[in-house]
């Protein structure tokens, strides 16, 4: 299992920091992990399924 950081997640999803926390909040996208007092980070695998989720909704529509 790989971790990435929020610079990371932001190069991947192109979302805001904010935006990706309300996204979380409301159940639509993978919650982060606390790592520390001071560090988060996401499953990666979480991320690129939900990154595939969107292509594959955009290719049925």
């Amino acid at each position: 299992m790989r971790m990435i950081s929020k610079r990371q997640l932001k190069e991947l999803v192109l979302y805001s920091p904010q935006h990706v926390a309300r996204l979380e909040k409301a159940g639509k996208f993978p919650m982060r992990v606390q790592l520390g007092p001071n560090r988060v980070g996401w499953v990666e695998s979480e991320v690129l399924d939900w990154l595939q989720k969107r292509l594959d909704e955009r290719e049925n529509a």
